[in-house]
């Protein structure tokens, strides 16, 4: 990794991703009764618990409303949620101001071109690897899965890795999953 991209992210403490194309792969089912069905990958779950564990923080905004999101985002335990909002400026300016961060200690995983207005700002955007090529065009990392299929997860082992604390991470993941086992 580049010597400047690695200090960049060495400085991330609090990571922000769209949803849509990101933690699923952007389609939206609607049944004949109107109800609504996303797919969510649950290695990008994982990866939420991992950045947990060394306390980095997560966050998400939705330009789309969706029920299928903040369900997801209740059984993740990400409390901070902005579900159908389509000025992401204006919850990434909140969350700056909650957490006291600076742009240059956040990391934002974007697909569209919604998503451009905060990644322009943030000290690491990121980009899913099937983003328009606007978003790839300015992401400091582009994954190489497609968003829904594990992306979210790669980045944040590509974020922990940086710093070197993906070790820390996953011993901290396992001695919680296997307390009870032992």
């Amino acid at each position: 990794m580049d010597k400047s991209i690695k200090e960049k992210v060495s400085r991330i403490k609090f990571v922000i991703s769209d949803v849509d194309g990101v933690l699923t792969n952007g389609a939206i089912y609607k049944s004949n009764s109107g109800d609504e069905f996303k797919k969510f990958n649950v290695t990008d779950g994982s990866g939420i618990a991992v950045a947990r564990a060394v306390d980095m923080k997560v966050a998400l905004i939705s330009g789309r409303y969706s029920k299928a999101t903040e369900i997801r985002a209740k059984e993740l335990r990400i409390e901070d949620v902005y579900n159908g909002t389509l000025d992401k400026i204006e919850p990434y300016t909140k969350l700056k101001q909650k957490y006291n961060l600076h742009d240059d200690e956040i990391a934002y995983i974007g697909d569209d071109i919604i998503d451009l207005p905060v990644m322009c700002q943030v000290g690491v955007p990121i980009a899913v690897n099937n983003a328009v090529d606007l978003v790839k065009d300015i992401a400091l990392f582009v994954t190489s899965k497609d968003g829904g299929n594990g992306a979210f997860r790669e980045a944040i082992d590509w974020i922990l890795t940086a710093q070197g604390r993906y070790d820390e991470a996953l011993q901290v993941v396992k001695d919680k999953i296997f307390v009870n086992y032992k």
